[in-house]
């Protein structure tokens, strides 16, 4: 069940920010309670589960956003299904992109700006690098970065982890005269400390239900 206090909630995120709801421990009933109340875009990381949602609510108009781990033996099956992937991460992944997505495919690059092992994504040494290389492919289209702060960092921490984001999408734009206009950083624990940062989207999934 929604919290009670919802709209009010979202009310305190500013207008430019998109909310995508972390569905992740949801049925499709629960997550038609968010499209009623203005909720449009879902971020899904399993792919069997996703699967089985975007076939259930296919009638809804749903942005479905797919923000986990992406293995390349399953991209296959949601490729042409989603319409922003949050957790672009090799070359290999953008290769499938190019040989099964019909259109475009909106991509975040996931970047690992902690470098922790047990976490995906380019480290920020090699981005430009391997943005280069991305570049040349067209059913690719990079719209950002995506990132996962450390757990149980404290707020000051957490803000200059999203500021390291910040800047180092700034420094790519200059270096590679490109625009990477959003930024997708912040969940439950802290989208606060990510949309002071500069979020453009933040991925939230149990701030948004009772307790």
């Amino acid at each position: 069940m929604l919290r009670e206090d919802i709209q009010d909630f979202l009310q305190t995120i500013p207008k430019h920010i998109c909310v995508v709801a972390a569905t992740k421990y949801v049925d499709s009933n629960q997550m038609i309670e968010l499209l009623e109340i203005g909720i449009y875009n879902f971020g899904e990381n399993r792919v069997e589960v996703f699967l089985k949602k975007e076939e259930e609510l296919k009638e809804y108009p749903i942005v479905w956003h797919f923000i986990g781990h992406l293995q390349r033996n399953k991209a296959k099956q949601v490729l042409n299904k989603i319409e922003y992937l949050h957790s672009l991460d090799s070359l290999e992944l953008v290769k499938i992109i190019e040989k099964e997505r019909k259109e475009p495919l909106k991509c975040f690059i996931e970047v690992s700006i902690n470098k922790e092992e047990t976490k995906n994504g380019v480290y920020p040494e090699e981005l430009e690098e391997f943005i280069k290389k991305v570049l040349m492919f067209s059913k690719v289209k990079l719209v950002g970065f995506m990132m996962m702060a450390k757990k149980d960092s404290k707020p000051d921490e957490l803000l200059h982890q999203f500021k390291s984001l910040v800047d180092l999408r700034n420094e790519i734009e200059r270096n590679l005269s490109i625009s990477l206009p959003y930024l997708s950083m912040g969940m439950s624990d802290d989208y606060l400390e990510a949309i002071q940062a500069g979020a453009t989207h933040i991925r939230l999934g149990r701030i948004l239900w009772k307790n």
